[in-house]
């Protein structure tokens, strides 16, 4: 299917990420030192929200249980935490983005 718009550069004046729901896949689209990224919404870890997390110098926090992933790439960075215990840490899926005109595009079918 290829690239499909899914934002324009304007919406991210206020905000450095935005959910996108492409094609039945939960999509965090964010902007990091000026380029836009896609990965997957959902932590590996436990299904969190990732754009419930926080984005900090590009990287993403899971809200539920502290799971870091680069913003860039998906991949892991900081391993999931409750209490003391640490657990398994697995990449996040990411889209290949690219700025047409001012539209943000996204394929969600790139492997």
């Amino acid at each position: 299917m290829g690239f499909k718009k899914v934002a324009e550069i304007q919406e991210f004046v206020q905000t450095e990420k935005k959910l996108i729901e492409l094609d039945n896949e939960k999509i965090l689209l964010t902007k990091v030192d000026g380029d836009y990224y896609a990965i997957s919404n959902k932590c590996p870890h436990m299904g969190g929200s990732l754009y419930k997390g926080t984005l900090r110098d590009g990287v993403i926090t899971c809200p539920r249980h502290g799971a870091k992933y680069d913003a860039k790439t998906g991949k892991g960075l900081g391993k999931p935490k409750i209490l003391f215990l640490e657990f398994k840490m697995e990449n996040d899926r990411s889209f290949p983005v690219k700025v047409e005109d001012g539209a943000i595009l996204i394929d969600v079918d790139a492997k």
